[in-house]
């Protein structure tokens, strides 16, 4: 099969359906492709089929590319933006297979809701379903980016650091419909920014300017990146972002959160930057673990900042849908390989989002921010995790018996509970209905020696002492499952400089 030059996440057909997989060129595959060929207005073009059985061939010119094993590599050739299910009768373990391998690249399934049905009579278009988003939410998916956006961004250059992440790449992808002059992609792994191209361009030979290779923790080589390139917005996107790991190397957490983020505030206001947009996570608010900590830390950067020429702003996320690594990634891979399913507490509880939203609250609050604000998107109730599996297993067909899970216990750092808002924080309504801002945090005085001695114990790798800086730092921060009684910052500057500092 010859790879058009197209792949998957693309801007959908000339006349704005999207690019459609059906899986089954059977019967009901067949009936699907002709009703969606005749009807447009379901906003579907079907491009080819999946089917195992070698005698089913191509219909109304769609071919059969592959096996149902091959839709990755074929979604990726193809260009794909959704997926139909169309095999009556899958087993329900092929079904859990499939769906978890159309998720794992971002696609949406469709499905045929009574496989009995659909063997009985012809397969009808209006019997296709979403993996409906709102049952793992417990709502209804939020619209942030509105039109003025693009003010923002047009014909402006604009920066991503993180680019080839989760977060990053679809920012990345969401920004250029704005028209910017350029996206500067930066990111310390190639490997994500040899994928990024691919995914963005159909082809990765690595060999444009738009392409950035650095690490933020270098001082002087962000200081000449801005300088040459003279971004005008930027995202900062790049963190250390996995909780556990960082209680393990809190170091590290410093390194890259707090001191990556002060490289890059300083070279933005050193070169003109008119828009920062620092991507902070819920666990920033009233934080007990370093990740939180260190994204706190973070965020009090760039509000400190807000008196000079760049405009500066925070966003606070929870819990991605779908994003590398997050918890519905891993519970579908475990899912799809019929491991045990780990949840650390029967009734932890987090706040979820998907990727649409959470890119559009970062471009919102690019339009909205003002003076150093962290903005928040209204995510409705916190979802318990349990129920998360359980209505993702609805919708792969899977009884409940057919599930394993493993309570594993809450982890060092981690809450039972997550906050959007800080105790000490005012919730401040903005322009827009579904998001909130926190003003922001004037830091006590000697914050910024404060820092430079957190910097010195985290460049000494010294696990210990980066706590107890963390701790006297960020007053707030309360390592879970820990009662310390910690100094307040003014208490311990003076025992530390008793000649004043």
């Amino acid at each position: 099969m010859q790879a058009p030059d197209r792949v998957r996440h693309s801007d959908g057909s000339a006349d704005g359906s999207l690019r459609c997989l059906i899986v089954g060129a059977g019967q009901a595959g067949r009936s699907i492709a002709r009703d969606l060929r005749h009807t447009t207005g379901y906003g579907l073009e079907p491009v080819a089929f999946l089917d195992d059985d070698p005698r089913h061939d191509s219909y109304m010119g769609l071919p059969v590319v592959g096996g149902i094993d091959e839709l990755i590599e074929a979604a990726y050739t193809l260009g794909i933006d959704v997926v139909v299910l169309a095999i009556p009768g899958l087993p329900p373990a092929d079904v859990r297979r499939l769906v978890a391998a159309a998720a794992s690249i971002g696609l949406g399934v469709r499905y045929l809701p009574s496989f009995l049905a659909a063997l009985e009579r012809d397969a009808r278009i209006d019997d296709l379903r979403h993996l409906r988003v709102d049952w793992l939410l417990g709502r209804g998916e939020v619209r942030v980016v509105r039109s003025h956006n693009r003010e923002v961004l047009e014909g402006k250059r604009v920066l991503v650091t993180g680019a080839g992440g989760s977060i990053g790449s679809e920012l990345c992808r969401q920004i250029k419909a704005f028209d910017p002059e350029m996206v500067y992609m930066l990111d310390h792994d190639e490997s994500n920014l040899h994928r990024l191209q691919m995914e963005l361009n159909g082809r990765a030979l690595l060999d444009r300017d738009e392409l950035i290779i650095a690490d933020i923790r270098d001082a002087g080589r962000i200081r000449q990146v801005f300088r040459d390139l003279r971004p005008q917005v930027v995202f900062h996107a790049a963190a250390h972002k996995h909780l556990p790991l960082l209680e393990l190397h809190p170091a590290e957490g410093v390194k890259t959160n707090v001191m990556g983020t002060l490289n890059l505030a300083e070279a933005a206001v050193e070169s003109g930057t008119e828009t920062f947009i620092l991507i902070s996570t819920d666990k920033a608010a009233d934080p007990t673990s370093v990740l939180g900590a260190t994204k706190r830390l973070a965020e009090r950067i760039v509000q400190s900042r807000v008196d000079g020429p760049t405009t500066f702003a925070s966003v606070r996320f929870g819990n991605v849908l779908g994003s590398r690594g997050s918890f519905l990634s891993t519970l579908l891979e475990q899912i799809q390989g019929g491991a045990p399913i780990t949840i650390t507490h029967p009734d932890v509880t987090r706040f979820f989002m998907t990727i649409e939203e959470a890119v559009g609250l970062v471009l919102e609050a690019a339009g909205m921010a003002e003076r150093g604000e962290t903005y928040i998107l209204d995510m409705g109730e916190p979802v318990r995790i349990v129920d998360l599996v359980r209505n993702t297993a609805a919708q792969l067909h899977l009884d409940e018996s057919d599930l394993t899970i493993e309570y594993t216990g809450l982890r060092p750092g981690e809450k039972l509970n997550e906050s959007l808002f800080g105790k000490d924080e005012e919730k401040v309504p903005t322009a827009h209905p579904r998001v909130w801002a926190t003003r922001p945090t004037v830091p006590q005085e000697g914050f910024e020696v404060a820092l430079s001695d957190l910097y010195e114990a985290a460049a000494a790798n010294h696990s210990g002492r980066v706590w107890e800086m963390l701790r006297r730092v960020l007053p707030e921060y309360q390592p879970a499952g820990q009662t310390v009684d910690v100094p307040t910052l003014q208490e311990a500057l003076v025992s530390v400089y008793p000649d004043g500092f």
